[in-house]
Parts: C-alpha cells; sequence; structure tokens
C-alpha cells in the first residue's frame, strides 16, 4: 500500500508537522521489553499506517487496531480484539512470556493473541509494515521468517498487496469479515473470498449461503463485472495453481497518486473506497450491489434479472413460473420449469436414438452467466456441438479468456446487461424456436433449404474469411493514415510504417499467457512489458498500454512512429503492434541481457538534460524514455 500514496497527495491531506504534535515520535516495533499502553500508538516506517488504540462513535469501547496514520477522517482496517473490547483505558499491547503478541486489560486478562505455538520466549518481535500488514517475526531486525501476520487474518478491509486466498487441499482460506454494524467491529455475517468452483470467482457469503459473485475470471478481468472502472483491472490478478489447489486474488496499482482499498460492508456490499484529497473524505468507486439483480440468484433458477424492466425477473423462453402465486407477489425465489421437454429427453424415455437436430439453442446477448459452469478448452464453433451431444446439457457460452463454458444443472443468476457480458445460449426444443410457423410451412422450407444450405455455408464462410481480412485491412488503414497525417509520406521510413505487422490480441494473449505476473518484465508510464514466446519460438515483449496512464491512440502512434525512425544494434527492434478494441499493444524483440539499461545509463542521463537539441537528439530521448 506504501507505494500508492505520493508525497503531495499525504502533503494535501494533513501536515507531518501536526501528526507529531499529535502522536510524538514512535517506533513502528514492539519488543518483549518495549510494549504500547492506551493511548500510545507504533507508526509504519514511512508514516502510512499506525497501530494502537481508539474508539469508535457512539461507543466507549477501546479496541487495538490498524489504522491510516495521515488521513484526517479516522479509518480502521484491521482490529485485534473486534469480539473482546476493553471497557476502559488500561489496555496493553505487549510481547507475552511465550512470545506472542497479546492485548490485556488492566487486570491482565488477556482479550486478544497471535496464538502461535512452540515459539522461543523474548525472541520474538512485532512489526508495523507500509503496506498495512503487522508481521510477528523472529529476532530484533525482523528475522528470516514471518511467524504470523494480520494480512493473514483480515478483518473487513483488503488492501493493497494483500492475498484474499482458497487451499482446498487443507482447507485454509484467507477472507475478510463483515462488522455488525457501524459502532461494532464484531464478526458480522458476511464474508467475502476466492472460489475455486471450476473457474474461480470472488464470491460474498452471507453465513454459509451465496450473497453476490462476481463471475468468472478470464486471465484479465471477472466476467460478470460491469459497473467498475478498466483502471480496477489494471493491478489486479487472479492467480490459479490448479496442481496444489491454491488460488489468490490480490492487487496493486502502479500509479502512485491515488489511494484505494476495498472493504466489506455490514450490509454485505463489497465496495471500492478511494481517498478524495479535495473533498477531504472517502468515495466510494465500484460496489457489488447496485440493484436487486446483484443478489444471488434473486429470480430462482431458468429465470433471467433485468434491473430495466418492471418486474426485474421473467422466466427464460420455453420455461414458465414454477409458483404463480409467489411470483405474482414478487417473490420469485422458486424460479421457473421447462415447459415442453427436450427432444432428446424424450428420445432417451422412448429408449431410441437422441434426436439432436430437433433441439436448437436461443441466444441472449450481453448476460452475467449463471453461476457453477463447467470449462472446456475446445474452440468456440465446437461449444455448440459438445454441447448438443450431451442430453444433460442445457446451455453453453463462450468468453476468449476461458474457453467454452458448459451448463448441465439449473441456471441460476443469469442477469441482463445493457453493456459488456457474455452471450448465453439457451438449449431449447424446436417447437420452441419455432414458434408461429405452421409444420406444412416448416417441409416445405426444409426442403428448399436443404437444396441450398451447402452453397449458404461456402457463401457465409467466405463472406466471413473477406470480412475479416477487410477488418484488419481496416485497421491497417487507420494506423497508415496517422503515420501519414504526421508527414511521413512515402519516405523509406513511411513504407517501412506502412509493412509493420499487425498482430492479433488472442496471438499476444497466448504468448504471455494471459499476461500472467509471472511474465511481467516491468512497468512504466506506458503500461506493462511482459515476456511472451510466439508459436514460432520468437521470444518478444509485449508493451501493453495502460488505461490509467491517460496516453490514447494518438500517443500510441507517435511512439510507434519515434521508434520506427531509430535505427541501430544497441536499439530494441519493434516487431509490430496491436489495435483491437480499447487494447493498444506494442510488440518489441526481446533483450535478455538488458544492453541499454546496463550500458548506456550515463549517456541517457546526459541525453535527458540535452534533449531540448536538434531533431535527432529528440527523438533518441524519447525513444530510451519511452523504452524504460
Amino acid at each position: 500500500m506504501g507505494k500508492t500514496i505520493s508525497c503531495s497527495v499525504l502533503v494535501a491531506l494533513i501536515s507531518c508537522f501536526d501528526l507529531q504534535l499529535q502522536f510524538g515520535t514512535a517506533s513502528h516495533t514492539i519488543t518483549a521489553s518495549k510494549s504500547i499502553k492506551d493511548p500510545d500508538v507504533i507508526i509504519s516506517q514511512n508514516g502510512v499506517f499506525r497501530l494502537g488504540f481508539f474508539s469508535l462513535a457512539n461507543s466507549s469501547n477501546r479496541y487495538v487496531g490498524i489504522l491510516y496514520h495521515q488521513i484526517p477522517v479516522q479509518t480502521v482496517v484491521w482490529v485485534a480484539n473486534r469480539n473482546r473490547p476493553l471497557k476502559d483505558s488500561s489496555g496493553i499491547l505487549t510481547i507475552s512470556d511465550d512470545g506472542n503478541l497479546v492485548v490485556s486489560n488492566g487486570k491482565a486478562q488477556i482479550l486478544w493473541s497471535t496464538n502461535v505455538t512452540n515459539l522461543i520466549p523474548n525472541a520474538t518481535t512485532a512489526q508495523l509494515l507500509d503496506s498495512g500488514n503487522l508481521v510477528l517475526n523472529n529476532g530484533e531486525n525482523g528475522g528470516s521468517s514471518i511467524l504470523w501476520e494480520s494480512f493473514q487474518h483480515p478483518s473487513n478491509a483488503f488492501l493493497q498487496t494483500m492475498k484474499i486466498s482458497t487451499d482446498v487441499k487443507t482447507g485454509r482460506k484467507v477472507q475478510t469479515r463483515s462488522w455488525k454494524s457501524l459502532d461494532d467491529p464484531s464478526d458480522g455475517n458476511f464474508f467475502q473470498g476466492i472460489e475455486p468452483f471450476s473457474i474461480p470467482e470472488g464470491v460474498v457469503w452471507n453465513n454459509n449461503q451465496i450473497y453476490s459473485r462476481t463471475g468468472p475470471w478470464n486471465g484479465r478481468i471477472y466476467i460478470g463485472l460491469i459497473n467498475v472502472n478498466s483502471v480496477y483491472f489494471d493491478g489486479f490478478y487472479v492467480v490459479a495453481d490448479d496442481v496444489e489447489k491454491t488460488y489468490y486474488e490480490t492487487y496493486e496499482y502502479s500509479t502512485d497518486s491515488r489511494l484505494i482499498y476495498y472493504e466489506l460492508e455490514s450490509d454485505g456490499r463489497f465496495v471500492e473506497r478511494i481517498w478524495d484529497a479535495g473533498k477531504g473524505d472517502w468515495i466510494t468507486g465500484y460496489s457489488s450491489y447496485r440493484t436487486d439483480c446483484d443478489v444471488y440468484g434473486k429470480c430462482g433458477a431458468f429465470a433471467i434479472c433485468d434491473s430495466t424492466k418492471r418486474p426485474i425477473c421473467s422466466c427464460l423462453k420455453g420455461f414458465k413460473p414454477r409458483n404463480i402465486e409467489e411470483w405474482s407477489q414478487g417473490n420469485w425465489s422458486s424460479g421457473c420449469f421447462r415447459t415442453t421437454p427436450l427432444h432428446c429427453q424424450r428420445d432417451n424415455n422412448n429408449g431410441s436414438e437422441v434426436g439432436q437436430g430437433d433441439d436448437g439453442f436461443l441466444k441472449l446477448k450481453k448476460t452475467k452467466v449463471p453461476a457453477f459452469p463447467d470449462q472446456s478448452s475446445i474452440t468456440n464453433g465446437e461449444c455448440k456441438d459438445q454441447c448438443m451431444k450431451n442430453c444433460s446439457c442445457v446451455a453453453y457460452a463462450y468468453d476468449a479468456g476461458i474457453g467454452c463454458m458448459l451448463w448441465s444443472g439449473d441456471l441460476i443468476d443469469v442477469q441482463k446487461f445493457s453493456t459488456r457480458g457474455v452471450d448465453l445460449y439457451i438449449r431449447l426444443p424446436s417447437s420452441e424456436l419455432d414458434t408461429g410457423k405452421h409444420t406444412k410451412v416448416i417441409v416445405i422450407t426444409t426442403v428448399i433449404s436443404g437444396m441450398l444450405v451447402i452453397i449458404i455455408i461456402s457463401a457465409l464462410f467466405v463472406s466471413r474469411r473477406m470480412g475479416q481480412q477487410r477488418g484488419r485491412n481496416k485497421r491497417r488503414t487507420q494506423i497508415k493514415h496517422k503515420f501519414h497525417s504526421e508527414n511521413i509520406g512515402e519516405s523509406s521510413i513511411g513504407v517501412k510504417l506502412q509493412q509493420l505487422p499487425l498482430f492479433k490480441f488472442e496471438e499476444l494473449a497466448t504468448a504471455t499467457n494471459n499476461f500472467h505476473p509471472e511474465k511481467k518484465l516491468g512497468q512504466g508510464g506506458f503500461g506493462p512489458v511482459y515476456k511472451g514466446t510466439l508459436d514460432d519460438g520468437k521470444e518478444i515483449a509485449v508493451k501493453r498500454l495502460s488505461k490509467a496512464s491517460g496516453q490514447g491512440l494518438e500517443e500510441f502512434m507517435n511512439e510507434v512512429v519515434v521508434i520506427s525512425k531509430l535505427q541501430h544494434r544497441n536499439l530494441v527492434k519493434l516487431f509490430g503492434c496491436c489495435v483491437e478494441a480499447e487494447e493498444n499493444m506494442l510488440v518489441y524483440e526481446f533483450m535478455p541481457n538488458k544492453s541499454l539499461d546496463a550500458f548506456l545509463f550515463v549517456v541517457i542521463c546526459l541525453l535527458n538534460m540535452q534533449c531540448k537539441g536538434d531533431f535527432q537528439r529528440n527523438l533518441t530521448c524519447s525513444a530510451m524514455e519511452f523504452y524504460y
């Protein structure tokens, strides 16, 4: 978290002089010989967080917790004795005889402990880090191993670099837990964590019932969230180890000008808190609850929730309410049931061969896909066939980062989105798909269609290939036009730029393992850089425009022009670029020996001082600043 607070923001919030007057000089470590008593505090090394005693509004109880130190609004992110408050100001936080960090009252009663076994007495220290993590270590200087940490025992706050995790083998979960109320930090009813399912999802639980969910993680985003800023995902990622069965989500923003954390509120809302220095208060960004449709299973099975309609719940086509009376009263939890059996089900019941051709699929655009999909690695074109071959398959969907998703049980928690979302295909009998057509007309049409089907399929195939080619040519033309507008014209540089290859997003995603954090080489003002390997074995460096960088297509094009104009054996080669949807990426050759960084640092420093000179030096400086 320490990386997210710039000096300008902190100075704008409150002066260090005032804080010194209020808290005095404080260490960031507690030892067996150095404890703190109410109202003393310890402060992290760079003054980001403090650990000490506090009370909440409308309550005289005293708690030990971690708070933002340089924020004028009391902001608690972790509480030690949340379920056993102190009743007066006699509290003390110290290292006990057995080496644990404990909170005790004036009667020497222990109200809270780190509760670690087999510690060495008088050999442990507690240290508050600038990330907001309180750690129990071996040794006076922090030791080499962490014995206990608050990030493994969160309260209701999800801070940067904290890992919300699930270990399937051990059953161990790290989850945030809500407060009971604004004035009572004791355990509430809601938990927030990550659930692997067949595809990892973020989930909020109300005791042992799912309250809300994010939809599956596709390697870049949770596909069930539409009301989040794109910046939310720039530093947010999920790591899944399917072999060890461990899964976690974490985040760390590259910019140092925004102060953000996430909080699980007492009513189950999981919200983003953003510090607004101008208002002098926290504002709410993302929220897991916008409408009643965000509540898990609001409309029951085989129904869809649309917050723009009244009522918000309706049965899917081919289904009707299971309980008409409850449905008319606005209680949709019983859901819907299928009115006409699938043709394959009738065939199975009759013991005859499955007639796959009499079932079809209804397309629902822009949806939050149902819960509990089964994942398949097959390509998009084969999803329908795989679902059709299995009579228990009732729906399918496709996402480029996930592959095919198939459902064989009840379809629960389907939501209609106005933007984003995934197309969902519901399996229905042909009678539900051909409503309003007479059988005679269908037969005649089928005969005629059968004679033309080969021609139509061939035409569609050719048209699709031509359309794809036109799309690529159009994007290439846009890029060329931008280059020409910079007076490149028909020069040798312009010719090279016109020949610059365009990479597909899927190709770069595959090369970088979906931009996995382990492939990340570094981060600059433009955005993160990832190492990748193309299908032919060529190693590349992919520079991905960060949505939080403030740079648009024009800056992107300018940097392509600058790099393309420079030709030197010590400068990295530009292989191509990707301009697709909202993605802007540059593809370079991979430089494993860090040649520029290792040998030209002094030159770069001199160039930075002289970049106000002639045009060629300007280009060189710009290129080096861009690369690094």
